[in-house]
């Protein structure tokens, strides 16, 4: 490992995988772009560096490092965006809908897309980032799932399948949202609950909670964080359960490892809510989050195969359609009779 860190490889990797992560995250703060948020266009950005295949292709091996280490790292920062405090002071309903909408949103998604003809793997990978937080749980997720040598390739395509399904599907319902809630005549409250209940990327939260005020923003932010709080015990279980499933498969592993990574994302988050750090430092810790996070996206996409995005995502992306669907009802209705 350490001599891919000083390689060259490593670095021309860097290079590329930074530049798109800086672009994502300038793109995602104009008009229009912003429903998208900084880590697709990051995704987009990388699939578009394929271009340059030569430059590619001699990264491979630092591209590989990025996507795994650079988005646990990643991760583990973003738990500075989460406030203990302010999640506990959003009451029991907030948390409860959190548990509700992750809970049944992942095993409804799963069931479907598993009816539908979807592999295992790519349907919980779809299920996660449609119940969670979008790409960061495809991802997170994605590191706790074993594989075989033959399914190494399959399981890399399945997660920029995933991560494609949640983008087009979040994008799309933020804009559903904005839509309904005037139509059903929210409070502020009610909106902000809907769109962080509902949607899938915290950018489509925010994206969507901003058009209904600030305090429609503040509630949405924090309805949606309460979901990515549970990344940590949604991958332990996860990863506990598919191992399980698959340890009589040649290749798998029957151990489940610690997901480090997850501790320190809860530890990050206690330290943030509890440490005396300044305002400042927390939003560089956050931004240098998003940083990681889209140089990993930029990585992911570097790697896509082409085929598998455009044929084999069908069966998952109308699992995930229709979980969206029932999601949004289900929400709509617990936002306007309580709270």
């Amino acid at each position: 490992m350490l001599k891919t860190i000083v390689s060259k490889p490593f670095a021309v990797a860097c290079a590329l995988t930074l530049a798109c992560s800086v672009l994502g995250s300038l793109l995602a703060g104009l008009p229009y772009f912003a429903v998208l948020g900084a880590l697709v266009i990051s995704l987009i950005l990388g699939i578009a560096c394929q271009v340059a295949r030569p430059a590619v292709a001699y990264a491979a091996p630092g591209i590989a490092l990025i996507s795994n280490k650079f988005l646990r790292a990643g991760i583990i920062l973003l738990g500075f965006k989460l406030n203990l405090i302010a999640l506990a002071q959003a009451g029991v309903k907030t948390i409860a809908l959190a548990c509700v909408v992750v809970t049944g949103t992942i095993i409804l998604t799963y069931a479907l897309g598993r009816r539908f003809g979807a592999s295992k793997h790519l349907a919980i990978l779809a299920a996660s980032g449609t119940g969670i937080c979008g790409a960061a749980a495809v991802m997170g997720i994605a590191s706790q799932l074993p594989s075989s040598k033959e399914e190494t390739a399959q399981h890399a395509e399945n997660k920029v399948v995933a991560v494609a399904i949640v983008a087009i599907l979040g994008t799309l319902f933020t804009l559903v949202d904005i839509a309904v809630g005037p139509l059903l005549g929210m409070t502020a409250t009610q909106f902000g609950v809907l769109a962080g209940g509902s949607l899938h990327e915290i950018a489509h939260a925010v994206a969507a909670g901003g058009t209904g005020g600030g305090e429609s923003l503040d509630i949405a932010i924090i309805t949606k964080l309460s979901r990515v709080l549970l990344l940590a015990p949604a991958a332990i279980i996860i990863g506990l359960w598919y191992r399980r499933s698959e340890k009589a498969k040649e290749g798998s592993q029957g151990k489940v490892p610690i997901p480090w990574f997850m501790v320190g994302f809860i530890a990050a988050s206690v330290i943030g809510t509890f440490a005396p750090l300044p305002h400042e430092a927390l939003s560089g810790l956050v931004s240098a989050s998003y940083l990681l996070l889209g140089m990993a996206m930029a990585a992911l996409g570097m790697t896509v195969n082409f085929r598998a995005l455009l044929t084999g995502g069908r069966s998952a992306f109308a699992a995930a359609l229709i979980a969206s669907v029932v999601l949004l009802v289900f929400v709509s209705a617990v936002a306007l009779l309580f709270f």
